[in-house]
């Protein structure tokens, strides 16, 4: 069973912080979606498609929020990277969040999302895996998360690591490699870099956790990313469903409408990536 203290934390993290950006959605959204898809696609030429994937973080329970986000990707059939989180794991919640998408069962890549999600770094950013931290502490808590999810899970869980706050040390990534994760999920170009033969499946367009004053600027710079990676041929998208209100689910459903009906795009998940 999960701790009482992991309950708090898993407590803490569905405490919705909902982006001013989507308490202040353009009024043609719509229309900024397709054109910045469009003038993405326009890139590519007569050249090899570009390829989007979605990874959903911080995954352990099957609540409303969940539900709706599974719901879109399953009616449009797009494939999705699920980071769970160890430690918030437990049977009976497996089983909810299995049921959810069991008739969508082949477009999923359910993967290790740290140990706990828990920060031990003093100063600077969060990290779970991260300097503050003896390398024995780390293989330790990185090992007992992959049990536990290939207890739980089963044939489902594949070896792909996602660290918290998508950052990690050297020893972890090497870790990672020695003990044959097929990959590591962290923003692009993060430092420092992924051992050779440890594949980076980078995710640097960040929809749920922006942290903007100004709504309209952040939009700018969201539709900006998102051009710039889709044209790049390889553009991995972060979502935090807990963190999403109507606008975002809304957002959501236009976005992959339109790329499900662009014809230069191929979406796929990190098994499909490795």
């Amino acid at each position: 069973m999960v701790g009482r203290l992991d309950k708090q934390e898993l407590e803490k993290f569905m405490k919705p912080f909902i982006s001013s950006i989507w308490r202040q959605p353009p009024s043609d959204l719509a229309a900024r979606i397709e054109v910045c898809i469009r003038d993405a696609c326009a890139h590519f030429g007569n050249a090899e498609p570009g390829y989007i994937y979605f990874r959903a973080d911080d995954v352990a329970v099957a609540g409303r929020q969940f539900y709706r986000m599974m719901e879109l990707f399953s009616n449009y059939r797009v494939p999705l990277s699920l980071a769970v989180v160890p430690a918030w794991l437990t049977p009976e919640r497996w089983n909810s969040l299995q049921n959810t998408g069991l008739k969508s069962s082949s477009l999923w890549c359910w993967h290790q999302h740290g140990w706990r999600h828990f920060n031990h770094e003093t100063d600077g950013r969060n990290q779970e895996f991260g300097s503050a931290r003896p390398y024995s502490e780390i293989k330790h808590d990185l090992l007992k998360g992959r049990q536990r999810l290939e207890n739980i899970l089963g044939s489902h869980f594949y070896p792909v690591f996602t660290p918290p706050w998508n950052r990690c040390n050297l020893a972890t990534l090497e870790l990672l490699k020695e003990c044959r994760y097929l990959a590591v999920s962290r923003n692009c170009g993060a430092l420092p870099p992924s051992p050779e033969k440890l594949p980076d499946l980078c995710v640097d367009v960040d929809l749920h956790t922006r942290k903007v004053k100004d709504p309209v600027s952040g939009w700018d710079r969201l539709f900006k990313a998102l051009k710039k990676d889709i044209s790049s041929g390889r553009c991995g998208i972060m979502l935090h469903h807990q963190k999403m209100n109507a606008a975002a689910f809304d957002f959501l459903d236009i976005l992959l409408k339109t790329i499900k009906q662009s014809k230069n795009i191929v979406l796929v998940n990190f098994k499909d990536l490795v």
